[in-house]
């Protein structure tokens, strides 16, 4: 059970990923990712105000996390879950751990999508 609720969470969250992109391209245009751009922003403030909320003020059943946090948010942007984990990473005072994730994430990820096209471009 706890599968379907992240793959049906999961499509709903790529789903309204797929018509943020697609309203920021007709608004905006497409010479610069403001798509995505405000993805990850909104999905990451979405997931301090549910984590915030679950730590302070309340407590939610695991079903409904796995279908909102992993399913929901994580099918509209896996930026939400990178930046909660570098938060807490910083407030349990790991804070060169905190920098080490965070510098490495973004780097080996671009490094490894460049790579991934040269491997591509190499092999065509």
């Amino acid at each position: 059970m706890n599968y379907l609720l992240v793959f049906v969470g999961g499509g709903l969250g790529a789903t309204f990923r797929h018509g943020v992109n697609l309203l920021c391209a007709r608004v905006f245009g497409t010479h610069f990712p403001f798509g995505t751009f405000l993805i990850n922003i909104s999905g990451s403030i979405v997931m301090g105000l549910i984590a915030g909320y679950l730590a302070f003020k309340g407590s939610a059943a695991q079903p409904w996390r796995l279908f909102v946090m992993t399913g929901v948010l994580g099918g509209y942007t896996t930026f939400s879950t990178f930046s909660l984990d570098s938060a807490l990473l910083y407030e349990r005072g790991e804070i060169g751990l905190a920098a080490l994730y965070m510098v490495g994430s973004v780097m080996l990820a671009i490094a490894g999508l460049f790579a991934g096209l040269a491997l591509v471009r190499h092999l065509a």
